[in-house]
């Protein structure tokens, strides 16, 4: 990779971020697509763009930039939730850290490398054709004393991002424990999910569960609500709401114009019927079976061995949830159940056996993945070569030889290949991930970050460092020894490759989520190509999975290359700059949380930091070993140690806040709740809340006129 090539990679991506900013703060401003920039503004009415004709909507302007940094973390907090001011303290820690490692990176090792012996070999007036080698630890002499300088920096660096680890820990888990203090009683707080239930003869599972918890927990057991197989119940009310649909789209088209229809076989035999008084038969005759499987699956339906149990008390609650409740571990095994509307309701009919086989079946899924991947990895780093690229496909010699051109397919187009392979993955992981037998939606949201993150560090990171075939990258695995040198030689010279990694995945890509490209279209496509004026306005929540591994992969990319090739700090600093005023602008005017986990995607991000920690230390070994300076390469042998007893001693403070509420604030809150009149009515609704949402009252407006009025709403 030379200089030139990453210049050029620089300048694309520059233009687009520019180009997207800008056609944002016009867009932005159009009534017509108010609902693409801003839906959870137009969700709760605060949108005041008018109708009429003003010439400043046509201009771009950055006022959006002040409205998004103006409100508080009060002020996120009580609008979106404290998931979303973990991402904002993520984004906020990074910038605390780079901002440290790019003053000691920029002024302190980079000059330091590119006064090197190697200059001697440089040639300055063709400067922009040379490596960036001349810039990283690789231009400093074996043996030279400048060395120490390095390592002072990364015993430093260590210092300070362990410092602010423990800090943010710290802040978040009283953020965590302030949070629920000034939150309202809710559902979940109070209630377990009971799953392995045995059947004893003569008695139904909503029998065995009430006897037990009456018998054991008589004191503070409240209700239970057994969870019921209602499979063919979910696919009429999918039916139904797509047949309401389409007979809305066909009224809201011409209602004037009679449209008829066959009412036989596939439209094709039988009489002339008119096609909306046939889809409203057909809708009335489906409505009726949804009401009678409804009354049948109340009175005599299928249960599942899973229930949810409410107590009087959250520390009732909590007592059952910590207690083994059976000899048989698995029999009467206990969770803490989600928010009623964060529910995954799939999963329940599934056994401990079925889970467990499920589980499996995701490990080798992903597996799989991971190791198909290596395939456009590879011919990444083919593009990222130019004399291996012109080996494999000898007719692009001619082109090759173009500058731009080869400065493009070197420096931009794998970067760019590379991002839209990995636009694929979250989707994935997120589906595998609801494949594991989790209850609720935020599970399966935390599994498929946690996948995603563990993916895109070994197939962006390990994948490219270490490239070669799949047997090359586990045959090092094999061979624990030699790890640390082989990261040494690797990790170095992919330096240009993950500067360009960083401005192309992530200028851009913070950018495009600005822009929302994808929402555009389908909005487009949607007002000017099709009639689907009854589909329900839907405000989307905020894509964690896919988000926080990006901005965590940054941070591993900006640790491990800290001491190695400084000149990729500035670029990660950009980035996160960026991600932080795009992001509140997003959480405040997009976004809208569909649950809330209470700030679990922190433990991802500690233990995330700590590996690339560990990292850097590995690299730091080798290399030092390399350079044959000794000395300074058995001194680094005690950071790894040093991190991980940091580690384990943050992960027994302050973890354990992230798994439960203790019981000092349980039954604090308890106490407060003895002088809140509302929670009688509280405990009465507590019975009903878990209630399948496909068991609710149907209600379909009978006005023809309410085109956007939903076929089945629950009372």
């Amino acid at each position: 990779m030379i200089v030139s090539a990453l210049l050029t990679s620089v300048g694309i991506n520059l233009g687009i971020c520019i180009l997207f900013f800008t056609l944002y703060s016009i867009l932005r401003k159009q009534p017509e697509i108010i609902n693409v920039y801003a839906p959870r503004l137009v969700a709760e009415g605060k949108s005041q763009l008018k109708d009429c004709f003003n010439l400043e909507r046509l201009l771009p302007s950055a006022g959006w930039v002040r409205r998004a940094w103006q409100p508080s973390e009060e002020d996120l907090l009580s609008t979106s939730g404290l998931d979303a001011v973990v991402l904002m303290r993520v984004l906020i820690f990074s910038l605390r850290i780079f901002s440290f490692a790019g003053v000691v990176g920029i002024f302190i090792l980079l000059p330091v490398n590119y006064l090197g012996n190697q200059l001697s070999l440089i040639d300055f007036s063709d400067l922009p054709n040379k490596s960036l080698d001349i810039f990283s630890i690789s231009n400093v002499d074996n043996g030279s004393k400048w060395l120490w300088i390095h390592f002072s920096a990364v015993y430093a660096f260590t210092g300070v991002v362990c410092y602010l680890l423990y800090y943010e820990y710290k802040y978040i888990s009283s953020k965590r424990i302030s949070y629920f203090y000034s939150s309202k009683p809710q559902p979940r707080q109070f209630t377990l999910l009971v799953r392995g239930i045995p059947l004893s003869a003569g008695n139904s599972y909503s029998d065995s569960v009430e006897s037990f918890f009456m018998e054991y927990h008589p004191s503070t057991y409240l209700s239970h609500m057994v969870v019921r197989r209602t499979n063919k119940l979910q696919k009429l009310i999918r039916d139904g709401k797509m047949l309401y649909k389409r007979l809305v789209d066909l009224k809201s088209k011409n209602p004037a114009q009679k449209k008829f229809t066959r009412d036989g076989f596939l439209g094709l035999f039988g009489r002339n019927v008119d096609l909306v008084d046939h889809y409203e038969k057909k809708l009335e005759d489906l409505e009726e079976n949804v009401r009678m499987e409804q009354l049948g699956l109340s009175l005599t339906g299928e249960e599942v061995p899973a229930a949810f149990v409410s107590f009087k008390s959250r520390y009732g609650a909590a007592i059952a949830l910590h207690i083994q409740q059976s000899i048989n571990p698995t029999e009467w095994i206990t969770e803490q159940a989600p928010e009623p509307r964060d529910v995954y309701w799939p999963f329940f009919s599934a056994s401990f056996m079925q889970r467990w086989v499920s589980r499996l079946v995701v490990f080798v899924a992903c597996f799989v993945l991971t190791v198909l991947f290596l395939i456009p990895v590879v011919f990444v780093q083919g593009l990222a070569n130019l004399q291996q690229l012109e080996a494999f496909l000898p007719f692009l010699k001619g082109i090759l030889t173009i500058t731009f051109v080869s400065q493009v397919i070197t420096g931009y187009l794998p970067s760019l290949i590379l991002q839209l392979f990995l636009k694929m993955v979250p989707p994935i992981m997120k589906i595998l991930s609801s494949m594991q037998g989790y209850i609720s939606n935020s599970e399966i949201e935390i599994s498929a970050c946690k996948k995603v993150l563990w993916f895109t560090v070994w197939n962006i990171f390990f994948a490219n460092v270490l490239s070669g075939s799949a047997f090359y990258q586990f045959s090092i695995i094999l061979e624990p020894k030699i790890i640390p040198q082989k990261l040494a030689i690797a990790v170095p010279a992919q330096a240009s490759f993950f500067i360009a990694y960083v401005v192309t995945s992530g200028w851009t890509s913070v950018s495009s989520e600005l822009f929302r490209v994808i929402p555009l279209l389908n909005d487009f496509i949607r007002r000017h190509c099709t009639s689907s004026i009854g589909d329900e306005f839907e405000v989307p929540s905020f894509p964690f999975h896919s988000e926080i591994p990006k901005i965590l992969f940054f941070g591993l990319l900006g640790i491990t290359y800290f001491f190695l090739a400084p000149l990729i700090l500035p670029f990660l600093l950009a980035y996160y700059c960026l991600g932080y005023i795009i992001y509140r602008n997003q959480l405040l005017n997009v976004y809208e949380p569909k649950f809330e986990t209470g700030g679990k995607f922190w433990p991802i991000v500690h233990n995330s930091t700590i590996f690339s920690l560990i990292l850097m230390h590995i690299l730091a070994v080798g290399l030092f070993g390399l350079k044959k300076l000794p000395i300074a390469s058995s001194l680094c042998i005690p950071l790894p140690v040093l991190t991980l007893l940091f580690n384990e001693y943050c992960r027994k403070r302050f973890l354990p806040i992230f798994t439960a509420y203790p019981a000092e604030c349980l039954i604090k809150k308890g106490r407060e709740d003895h002088n809140n009149a509302a929670m009688t009515d509280f405990l009465d609704k507590l019975v009903t809340a878990y209630r399948d949402p496909s068991l609710m009252p149907m209600q379909h407006s009978s006005d023809d006129e309410g085109y956007t009025t939903p076929l089945l709403n629950s009372r």
